[in-house]
């Protein structure tokens, strides 16, 4: 088996590796490198230093985007996962039709952010219509309105990592729990939850990095609006890239600081689970 294995193992993995070497690590790379140039082709790129982060601090729209998509990330992630556990152990019970439930609170991850977002527009804006007001009357609409079809779409996908979750639980422990005279509070905090952390960990980490992440949505129901104050971080560095000539090189500093950030926050919160899964 070890022979085999280094025998074939490189020309197996070695597409693959290749793959990740050319779709993921060397424009990492060209695109740290092209955030301390000013460029408008790779080709023609000028070493500026440190000049396009210095530019990046004095941009109050880009700060205005890091703590509207901060506070968005939080609402989605808090929302989508407390949703999406509840209805997940109400459909793990021996209910009729369940199955049905499961396949219709999925239904909207099938659906395309940008279709999602013109489809959503038209019904927010309907409602809002009977107070005289858009989605995009202020920033605070738009926060809410991404946050409710941001939820909507994610809500089934989550949904199902926590079924998988729950019925992973052995049978005789919740048994045990019931015969020990534990009611359905103390058995969901006491020993569902914490048998559950692992499916925790992953959707609390899907949340936090899609949270981070959003573009389509954005770009479909808001489009920053009004005055770029619903813009949030992907849809700020995007229009800075390619709705700024000459700005090319500020929008690649952004896309490194935003990497870093959803990098950072994205191990400290996988990190933190994890603890807890061992406790």
């Amino acid at each position: 088996m070890h022979k085999s294995f280094n025998r074939w193992g490189a020309l197996f993995a070695g597409p693959t590796v290749i793959a990740f070497m050319i779709g993921f690590v060397i424009p990492f790379f060209m695109g740290l490198y092209l955030s301390f140039t000013r460029f408008t082709t790779v080709t023609s790129s000028k070493w500026v230093g440190l000049d396009n982060y210095k530019a990046i601090l004095g941009d109050s729209n880009f700060v205005h985007s890091l703590w509207y998509t901060s506070l968005f990330t939080i609402a989605t992630t808090i929302i989508i996962n407390v949703i999406a556990f509840a209805i997940a152990y109400m459909l793990v019970k021996a209910i009729k039709g369940r199955n049905i439930f499961r396949s219709v609170i999925f239904m909207p991850n099938l659906i395309g952010g940008i279709v999602l977002g013109w489809i959503w527009l038209l019904l927010l804006n309907g409602v809002l219509a009977h107070w005289a007001r858009t989605i995009v009357t202020s920033s605070t609409d738009a926060f809410w309105g991404m946050v409710i079809v941001t939820s909507w779409q994610q809500i089934g996908y989550m949904m199902v990592i926590y079924i998988a979750g729950l019925q992973s639980i052995p049978t005789d422990v919740l048994e045990a729990a019931k015969v020990d005279g534990a009611n359905g509070r103390q058995t969901l905090r006491q020993v569902v939850l914490p048998l559950v952390m692992p499916s925790i960990t992953v959707c609390t980490f899907l949340t936090l990095t899609s949270g981070f992440k959003m573009f389509d949505l954005n770009l479909s129901l808001t489009n920053g609006a009004p005055g770029r104050g619903s813009e949030l971080l992907a849809l700020n560095i995007f229009n800075t890239f390619y709705g700024r000539p000459g700005f090319e090189g500020v929008g690649q500093a952004k896309a490194v600081i935003f990497l870093i950030i959803v990098a950072v926050i994205a191990l400290i919160q996988n990190r933190y689970a994890r603890s807890k899964e061992n406790v």
